[in-house]
């Protein structure tokens, strides 16, 4: 294979990233137009950086690589003493690592896990020849660290449904559905508007909600009336969860923490892929592209104000279907993925400067 017309995903196991920013959105339209997509596990097991980084070698010289996130260290340290064998590299990066790894309102394992990358992320940052950001607040946390630091946000990788589901307002018979569909990461911002939905749950009868946390459910929620909290599945899993399951209504609460400013709006995205209108965190990433009261709404951070906004949307149906159908058409625009495939496509051919 020719210098620089193939990509080769270096694969820690960050598949949600990898597929979202590559190989789910660019990696058809590059094939398309003759580059190349390859990827390649890069495995934990002992010694498997130097058996397996002779294969990688031997297949794949002079490609281009793409890091996302992270690498185990016997792979960290075999790049560093090959890094010239290849082609361009670009580091991909979704969160703010560091930031995770020092916040108290995230699980202890999910800190230790992040700190394990946050210490080797420089490394990381150096072999590349491009830093990619999920998002500008996210770019700002590398502007000291490397010259060349760019922008990619979500692209839309998932099919969007009819809205056929808006058809009934809510009534005891038929159920709106509203859900939450964040990971642990986000639980301390779910539990702040724990009592708006307590408020909501306990005196209606026409909605359900739905907390994809299972048994991390937070407990003043499990006990309430028509809530369901199934566990949390793997990424290939919830892909097929989000093409057969809808929601009217979407919860995207993001308090002001340091890790939460470097998030993306992946979650408009999620929301809109079940066919929901969401309603947000009036805060970045969310206002960059939530129009309130036309394709969402922004919402500050008094659980007072995330009932009220749920009641709106439940008294006016006809609204809430009209924010879900404009969520929809801004969803295809702003994710449009071809954006993806040119942003990939102008650094396939390019010669690492370094």
């Amino acid at each position: 294979m020719s210098r620089h017309t193939t990509w080769v995903v270096l694969s820690d196991g960050a598949r949600p990233t990898e597929d979202i920013y590559f190989l789910a959105s660019a990696a058809s339209g590059l094939r398309h137009r003759g580059v190349a997509v390859e990827r390649f596990t890069a495995s934990r097991s002992f010694g498997a950086s130097w058996v397996n980084g002779r294969s990688l070698l031997r297949r794949f010289a002079g490609a281009n690589l793409l890091l996302c996130r992270s690498l185990p260290l016997g792979w960290l340290r075999w790049l560093e003493r090959h890094r010239d064998a290849f082609g361009y590299i670009a580091y991909l990066i979704d969160d703010d690592i560091f930031a995770a790894s020092n916040d108290p309102t995230l699980p202890a394992a999910y800190r230790k896990r992040m700190g394990g990358i946050a210490k080797h992320q420089p490394r990381l940052v150096s072999l590349a020849d491009e830093v990619v950001a999920s998002s500008e607040q996210l770019a700002r946390c590398f502007f000291s660290e490397h010259d060349n630091v760019q922008v990619l946000t979500p692209p839309l990788i998932t099919p969007l449904p009819s809205l056929q589901h808006f058809s009934q307002p809510p009534s005891s018979s038929a159920n709106w559905k509203i859900g939450f569909y964040g990971t642990r990461a986000h639980l301390a911002d779910l539990m702040h508007i724990a009592p708006a939905i307590e408020g909501m749950q306990s005196q209606r009868m026409d909605t359900q909600v739905e907390i994809m946390l299972g048994p991390h459910t937070p407990e003043s929620l499990i006990t309430l009336p028509r809530l369901n909290a199934p566990c949390p599945l793997a990424w290939e899993a919830f892909k097929v969860y989000q093409r057969e399951h809808r929601c009217h209504i979407g919860l995207a609460p993001l308090l002001n923490t340091p890790f939460n400013h470097g998030k993306s709006f992946i979650k408009f995205f999620d929301i809109t892929a079940m066919g929901g209108v969401g309603i947000y965190s009036n805060r970045y990433p969310y206002t960059e592209i939530v129009q309130h009261g036309k394709n969402g709404l922004l919402v500050n951070d008094a659980p007072v104000e995330w009932r009220s906004a749920l009641e709106h949307l439940l008294e006016n149906p006809i609204a809430a279907a009209n924010m879900a159908k404009q969520a929809a058409v801004d969803a295809k625009r702003i994710g449009n993925v071809e954006t993806a495939v040119q942003f990939w496509l102008k650094r396939s051919g390019a010669a690492a400067i370094r």
